[in-house]
């Protein structure tokens, strides 16, 4: 019997299993089954090399990554083309991307890739098409585009999502806050913050029990649900922020536009006409999440035309001097600040301050 049929086999038993109390312990098993299965069907088959294929392994430039991701022919390679410049091959068939295609885009001061991947089909997850290197390069985005044709969007939107889910990558979630931790001898110990309602202790022994983990400290700040819980076993999942780009409003009405917008993390645009570019582009720079800061010679006026970016999780003063040069910690004394991570102008700091949007750092460097 092969893997994929296994997981068919599994899903179809879930979904004919009641939903309650007494069926949870069951069902966390087969959960935990499922995901075991699916890990088994990403790993390349031994002794393949290979990597990610001919065309899909692109280099990583500027300061974040955007990756394109959806069904044929929903306008991925027009969007690109005028978003980057890049000429992306454009048809009105199906398939016309057929490796992946970059491009970069200046904006705010920061240099973005943008990389158009093929069209993905339904089943990519259990390997059909090119659909595992497709997603494969999706996991290494910062941000996914996920481009829909805005008269079919929820459909397409429910199957992209399912098989990007298949691969381990989470859209627009956070990690749960588990820590988990493993022990010599003294059973499975859980520890929670929170009320449980999603989640029982004995079906988290039964998950920890199916991936053969008998003695262990489980302590949990959030309500998991049981797919909560397998994700931080698993130990490979990626959580990535994305945008649903619903392309073609020009061939809808301005009633049906009013609908569309209220689906979340959304942006309606035509890519065509070049429509609601604007927007796209700032929703992009706000769901990247990343601080401009402006670098001030001693005795010259800030330069503001090259900012350093840098990610929100990662903008303390000693970032900054890594990102500008790795010797540069070893002479640093401390900087001068002004912007709003300061209450005075400039403030003098040290190197763990983090800083904020649009400051300008002075380094003061030893003598």
């Amino acid at each position: 019997m092969s893997i994929v049929e296994k997981i068919k086999d599994i899903e179809a038993e879930m979904a004919k299993t009641q939903k309650n109390k007494a069926t949870s312990y069951h069902l966390g098993t087969l959960k935990a089954k499922l995901a075991k299965l699916r890990r088994e069907l990403l790993m390349p088959s031994a002794g393949g090399g290979g990597g990610a294929g001919v065309g899909f392994d692109v280099a990583k430039t500027g300061v974040a990554r955007v990756g394109f991701v959806g069904f044929p022919s929903v306008g991925k390679s027009t969007l690109m083309s005028k978003l980057t410049g890049t000429h992306s091959e454009v048809g009105a068939y199906e398939f016309t991307t057929l490796t992946t295609v970059p491009g970069v885009i200046q904006y705010k001061g920061a240099k973005i890739q943008m990389l158009d991947l093929p069209g993905i089909i339904e089943g990519a997850k259990d390997g059909k098409g090119r659909g595992r290197q497709v997603i494969a390069v999706a996991r290494t985005c910062s941000l996914i585009f996920i481009v829909l044709d805005v008269l079919k969007p929820l459909g397409d939107k429910k199957i992209i999502e399912r098989e990007l889910e298949g691969f381990g990558i989470r859209l627009n979630k956070k990690p749960p806050a588990i820590t988990f931790k493993k022990k010599e001898k003294g059973g499975i110990a859980v520890s929670s913050t929170e009320k449980l309602t999603n989640i029982t202790t004995d079906v988290i022994k039964a998950i920890c029990s199916e991936y053969k983990i008998h003695n262990a400290d489980v302590s949990l700040r959030c309500d998991p649900t049981p797919d909560e819980f397998i994700d931080v076993l698993e130990g490979n999942r990626i959580y990535i922020p994305c945008l649903y780009v619903l392309n073609k409003i020009d061939q809808i009405s301005i009633q049906e536009l009013d609908i569309i917008y209220r689906i979340p993390h959304s942006v309606p645009i035509s890519s065509h006409h070049e429509w609601n570019f604007d927007d796209l582009l700032e929703m992009m720079w706000k769901y990247l999440d990343l601080v401009r800061i402006y670098t001030k010679p001693r005795g010259r006026l800030p330069d503001y035309e090259q900012p350093v970016v840098m990610t929100s999780d990662k903008c303390a003063v000693e970032d900054f001097c890594n990102a500008i040069h790795k010797a540069l910690l070893k002479d640093f004394k401390s900087a001068l600040v002004w912007g709003s991570s300061v209450k005075h102008n400039p403030q003098k700091v040290g190197k763990d301050h983090v800083l904020n949007d649009e400051d300008v750092v002075q380094i003061i460097k030893k003598i």
